[in-house]
């Protein structure tokens, strides 16, 4: 109970301890990929998600990964805004257009870290690819897009119970599975995945704290 109190007298001193926190982590990521040489740790885990590839796989690690292009990503963006926009969610709306400034930033940091893809001689190639590897621009834009999604599923009143926690865990999955299938298809390393994720959660931190302030508690 005292735990309780405690955490909601303190919301805004541990929001920004979280992001604080965040954002060093990604900062030290950062400098371990730019400083150091390519770390057993990546190699291995390559080597292990790569191990049982079949076909099959293939066909469905392609699929999930395909939803991050460029071109697929503004499209999936602008049709969830659309549909926010037509069912009177502007702000909802807005939240889901800024999730493609993920998109500049990766290619941002990408350009300054400059670390190289993933080789043939290291990893088994099923995608080509082109610009710098970290962070990966697939794990930065699925999850803020998906966290997005989830903040808005949280802060709808009109959604059940029961089918809001079915939409959290599709969410999910896609964020994780779409994490997978960057270094499965040998266009990522474990690195480039994790300072992905860890940058777009303190993105998606960020845009609750626009959100929650300007909705309120509950939107709908």
């Amino acid at each position: 109970m005292r735990l309780i109190i405690f955490l909601q007298n303190n919301k805004r001193l541990l929001f920004r301890a979280t992001l604080i926190t965040l954002l060093i982590a990604f900062i030290t990521l950062s400098c371990i990929v730019f400083f150091l040489p390519l770390e057993y740790l990546d190699i291995h885990i390559s080597e292990e998600i790569q191990e049982k590839q079949t076909p099959d796989l293939n066909t469905l690690m392609i699929w999930l990964s395909w939803f991050g292009r460029t071109s697929v990503s503004v499209v999936i963006v602008g049709i969830t805004s659309l549909i926010f926009f037509i069912l009177r969610l502007k702000k909802e709306a807005v939240l889901m257009v800024s999730t493609l400034l993920s998109g500049i930033l990766g290619l941002g940091l990408k350009m300054l870290i400059n670390r190289p893809r993933p080789s043939k001689d290291l990893v088994v190639l099923l995608e080509e690819t082109k610009y710098q590897s970290f962070p990966s621009g697939h794990v930065l834009f699925y999850t803020v897009f998906f966290g997005a999604l989830i903040l808005i599923i949280l802060h709808l009143k009109n959604i059940k119970y029961k089918f809001k926690l079915f939409l959290i865990i599709i969410c999910l999955s896609m964020i994780f599975f779409g994490a997978v299938s960057r270094v499965y298809l040998g266009a990522h390393w474990f690195t480039d995945v994790l300072g992905g994720f860890i940058l777009g959660i303190l993105c998606v931190l960020i845009m609750a704290y626009f959100y929650v302030r300007n909705t309120g508690n509950i939107n709908q």
